[in-house]
């Protein structure tokens, strides 16, 4: 048996429950999948994207729906040595990527802000976005999981001021008849990690020049300082995380002072007297 069979074989068997029953469970409910699609998996080099690419070739090549997929790396100005490692990896999990070069690291760190990780995150999503629609595709599919949406909700509600959060599927505003997905909403960070190391895999962490090449500290992080909030919040209730998760579906709007929709605000005073 190939060592890409073996890891197939893992998600399927050993990570059914935690893995590939949260990935379908996020495919069905939120009907992120359907016939004649053509999906453009984008691939970062790190665990979550990597783990998102075996799943869905799994469902391509096994499941009811029938739909197109290919699978794309944008480098954005990677070393050599990672770049030869995401090589690598794709190799090991038998997927076919198809490698293109956007000069970002480049570009965001000239800009000399802070940090410059939330215009790199732009334009990375608009070259894959633009890379997808050129190959015929009409979806690009992102590796955020569970943990990413729990810790995106906080640092919208403490640093934002609002209440929102990372939505499992999107249309594009810039891109016609694009959306963006993800299948992994319902699967957590520990199972990937738990994953990761059953398969003695190495994958990138974060490999942009900003990080290698400045006193920046990644685990001063904003998201990190989420990670450690909820961790803690754990200790108290263990259920905390699904919990924040179920409020975002359970929201009341008689009992909120005001929210947003499609741009324009309201306010609990609008039909408070009628």
């Amino acid at each position: 048996m190939h060592k890409y069979e073996e890891i197939e074989k893992s998600i399927i068997k050993k990570y059914r429950k935690d893995i590939w029953c949260n990935f379908t469970k996020a495919v069905r409910e939120y009907k992120l999948i359907n016939n004649h699609d053509k999906i453009a998996v984008c691939i970062s080099g790190g665990k979550d994207s990597f783990l998102l690419a075996k799943c869905i070739d799994e469902l391509s090549r096994h499941g009811k729906v029938n739909f197109e997929v290919v699978y794309i790396v944008m480098n954005p100005g990677y070393n050599k040595k990672n770049t030869s490692q995401i090589i690598k990896n794709a190799k090991i999990l038998n997927i076919p990527i198809a490698m293109f070069e956007a000069p970002i690291f480049d570009y965001v760190t000239s800009l000399n802000e802070g940090s410059p990780c939330y215009m790199c995150a732009r334009m990375r999503r608009g070259y894959l976005y633009s890379m997808a629609q050129e190959l015929g595709c009409n979806k690009i599919a992102l590796g955020h999981h569970f943990n990413d949406v729990i810790e995106t909700t906080l640092l919208s509600m403490l640093y934002g001021s609002e209440i929102k959060t990372m939505m499992p599927k999107l249309h594009s505003k810039n891109f016609n008849n694009m959306q963006l997905i993800r299948p992994l909403y319902f699967v957590r960070e520990k199972s990937i990690i738990s994953w990761q190391k059953s398969n003695n895999l190495t994958f990138l962490n974060c490999a942009c020049k900003y990080t290698q090449d400045s006193k920046h500290d990644s685990k001063l992080s904003k998201r990190n300082e989420m990670k450690k909030l909820i961790s803690h919040m754990k200790e108290i209730n263990k259920n905390v995380d699904i919990n924040i998760f179920r409020s975002l579906e359970n929201i009341n709007l008689d009992a909120v002072l005001g929210y947003k929709h499609h741009e324009k605000k309201h306010n609990f005073l609008d039909e408070y007297d009628k």
